[in-house]
């Protein structure tokens, strides 16, 4: 299972996952800026735009859920160095983005009430809620188009150009954000509504900038008729390889989404508190994210260029390297607790759970981050995506969940006491995860000629 390092390992890693962690920091900065922001208004603003924003939440499963499964055969297409199909399975995704976001797109915009009465029964966060999604709905449509093509172009190992973008388009959310919620340089105070809008802007920028580069691009053909004329060998290798991971991350997202149904109805304490521990546990594990992503397109490039032996030394070296990240991500979690209290304009009794949901998440977040790597990461690349699916299933559906609703509305248990049990699935599953890794049942290529 253990390997040392091969020459120019690190050096291959960095180069991918520095600039991924660079977006991923990004990403989650300007989350936070959001909740620094929306949470100088009110407790009822930063509840309600937490709320309404788990439609981006679960959006975010689909999108890594779709990523990952693109990534699964563009990383070795990308080691064959078929040009041709990688435009196709950019065609693949994007269909299958375009039908998601256009649902959830239409709902937020004809329902929104209805979809946030889902997570909350209390009125004032739905209404609030609900005038936030009306707006930012035009941004699911934009990313929609954004993230297959991203996804391509990283597992080309062209990840500066999504770095690089990161930095423009979601600085320019944080610029709209500050002018649009609080009235800056003349600009009428639109609260929560302003950074809806500045999300959609943003993510519409986003997109011309992806237009642009797509046009200008020599990686893979450009040609409409070779991105949306799909193979049915293709079409079926997705469905084998692909789909089950996508499958997979969209349920496990709306499982781990369940965690806000239920504080959603355990008061606007623990939301809000839930908010802010969110957002910093993401803001401090980017690097150990980054690094999945940077394995899944190393071991499917390694695979793809029919080299198992480079794939297995490699995995060895990213599992050490993942977990000594999650010890210390945890060491900084604990170190930075006693500061979370001061970010936000929040109550007594949510700033004291706040501290605990922290310590809590420096030990979590250890299990995420070594199950994230293994399951959609090292299983994945070499198309080992079923076992990754049942296990995922079964932890969340069959433990996590009904655990939460059984410690919040049977045993009605206190808020925090809920929220710890809801963090011991990663724990649960972690054993199962390993003896699949251990046993090499994923080093697999997957291509081969298409018509």
């Amino acid at each position: 299972m253990f390997h040392k390092a091969r020459e120019g390992f690190y050096r291959e890693l960095l180069a991918l996952m520095v600039p991924i962690a660079v977006q991923n920091l990004i990403t989650a900065a300007v989350s936070m800026a959001d909740v620094l922001m929306v949470g100088q208004l009110n407790q009822t603003a930063l509840s309600a735009s937490s709320l309404a924003g788990q439609v981006q939440f679960i959006l975010n499963f689909i999108f890594f859920g779709l990523t990952s499964s693109v990534t699964i055969l563009a990383a070795q297409y990308w080691g064959k160095g078929d040009r041709r199909v990688l435009a196709k399975i950019l065609g693949l995704g994007l269909y299958i983005s375009l039908f998601v976001t256009t649902v959830a797109a239409v709902l937020c915009l004809t329902v929104p009430r209805a979809v946030m009465t889902f997570w909350t029964n209390e009125a004032e966060l739905v209404e609030v809620g609900a005038r936030y999604l009306r707006l930012v709905a035009p941004s699911y449509l934009f990313a929609g188009l954004t993230q297959p093509y991203l996804a391509v172009t990283k597992s080309c190992e062209r990840v500066k150009f999504s770095m690089g973008l990161s930095i423009v388009t979601l600085g320019l959310n944080v610029i709209l954000n500050a002018v649009l919620i609080f009235g800056l340089a003349g600009f009428p105070e639109l609260g929560i509504e302003g950074a809806a809008i500045a999300t959609s802007v943003s993510r519409g920028v986003e997109l011309l900038i992806c237009l642009w580069d797509f046009l200008h691009q020599k990686t893979f053909p450009r040609s409409p008729a070779v991105v949306f004329v799909l193979p049915k060998t293709l079409i079926a290798d997705f469905g084998k390889y692909a789909l089950p991971a996508f499958v997979n991350d969209i349920l496990w997202g709306f499982a781990y989404n369940m965690n806000s149904v239920i504080m959603g109805h355990l008061g606007t304490d623990i939301v809000a508190a839930n908010s802010i521990v969110t957002v910093v546990r993401e803001l401090v594990t980017t690097v150990g994210f980054g690094m999945s992503s940077a394995a899944a397109i190393m071991l499917g490039k390694a695979l793809g260029e029919r080299k198992p032996e480079k794939a297995l030394s490699d995995s060895s070296s990213l599992f050490r390297t993942t977990l000594l990240c999650g010890l210390v991500c945890g060491v900084i979690l604990v170190a930075v607790t006693p500061l979370i209290p001061h970010i936000a304009k929040v109550s007594d009794t949510a700033a004291s759970y706040m501290k605990v949901m922290m310590l809590l998440g420096a030990v979590y977040q250890i299990g995420q981050l070594v199950n994230t790597l293994v399951i959609a990461a090292i299983l994945r690349c070499g198309g080992d995506t079923k076992f990754g699916m049942a296990l995922d299933i079964i932890t969340m559906w069959g433990w996590a969940v009904p655990v939460g609703l059984l410690t919040a509305f049977v045993f009605r248990l206190p808020p925090l006491v809920v929220y710890a049990f809801m963090c011991t699935d990663e724990f649960v599953k972690m054993p199962f995860a390993l003896a699949r890794f251990k046993s090499g049942k994923w080093l697999n290529n997957i291509t081969r000629e298409h018509e």
